[in-house]
Formats: C-alpha cells, structure tokens, sequence
C-alpha cells in the first residue's frame, strides 16, 4: 500500500531539464555568467596557444599560462569557448543545458587523457595539470549549469520546485 502512494507521488511529479524558465528569471544569471566566464578562459588560452605558432599534433611540450598545448587543443579551446559564449548571449535553459554537457564532456575529457599521459596516443599533448584543470572546469560548468535546477533545497517561487510540486490535477 505505502509503495502505491509512493510510487503515484512520483508517477505525476516528473521534470525534465527543459521546462520553461522566464527570461528575466535571476537564475538566468548563474547560467550566463557561467558560460561567459569558462567561455572567455577557454578562448584567452585557444589564442594564445595559436599565437605561439605551435605546431598542430607537437607533443613537445610547449606551455600557455601554465598548461601544455598544441595547435589542435588550441583551436579546441576556441571552439568550445565560443561556443560557451554563445550560450551566454542566449541564455536560459540552452545555457544551463550547454554547461551541463559541456561540463560533463570535460570531466570525460580529463579520464580519457589521464589515461593517455605518457603515451603516444596523447595527440592533445595533455599533461598532469592539463588533466587537472579538465577537471575543474568541467565540475564548475556542471555546477552554473545545475545551480537552482538539480537540487533538494530549492526555493518555493523556483519554476523547477513548483513543477515538482503542483498536485496532479493542475498539471495536466
């Protein structure tokens, strides 16, 4: 009997990621501000790697404020900070979502590339603290893309708190 009430609770009380946020809602903030940020970092590093005229595969271990790059990581950097900006300028639940995924995709990046420290299929030139900083990146990212949507403690006038809650009736 108490599974059957619990299991009804959660049958009706579904929320998916891409529920509609206001425009002018403050969470909007976080996820631009966010994207903005990591975008801006990414793309200081893209060019000034491009602007040392490494060579595109050279694994020689050539650094850019403090990280190894190459011509292929730079112009990784770039496109993925442009993209980070981009979803800054639009906003909303695409920014919010881009940095989820993309946050989710560095975390990836740095296990695969930790893995391939020291090998010769480590064609990004990835070193320890390049991994690192994969790492951090990814886990902020995944946070301003979170923030106010993935959560327990979640205020009442929040949009995701109250699609959560609306008994059954007024959500159909």
């Amino acid at each position: 009997m108490a599974t059957h009430t619990i299991s009804q609770r959660f049958n009706h009380s579904r929320v998916s990621l891409n529920e509609h946020l206001p425009v002018d809602h403050r969470l909007n903030r976080v996820y631009r501000y966010g994207a903005g940020a990591m975008g801006v970092i990414l793309l200081v590093f893209g060019i000034l790697g491009l602007v040392h005229q490494i060579g595109f595969f050279d694994t020689g271990g050539d650094t850019v404020a403090g990280l190894n790059t190459n011509g292929a990581l730079s112009v990784i950097s770039i496109v993925v900070g442009l993209l980070l900006l981009y979803g800054a300028f639009r906003g909303g639940n695409f920014a919010s979502t881009l940095n989820i995924v993309l946050g989710v995709l560095f975390l990836i990046s740095g296990f695969v590339n930790l893995a391939l420290l020291d090998t010769s299929h480590n064609i990004l030139a990835f070193r320890m603290q390049n991994v690192l900083f994969s790492f951090v990146v990814g886990l902020l990212l995944m946070v301003f893309g979170m923030y106010g949507r993935v959560t327990g403690f979640l205020p009442h006038d929040n949009p995701y708190w109250r699609a959560r809650h609306e008994p059954a009736d007024e959500q159909s």
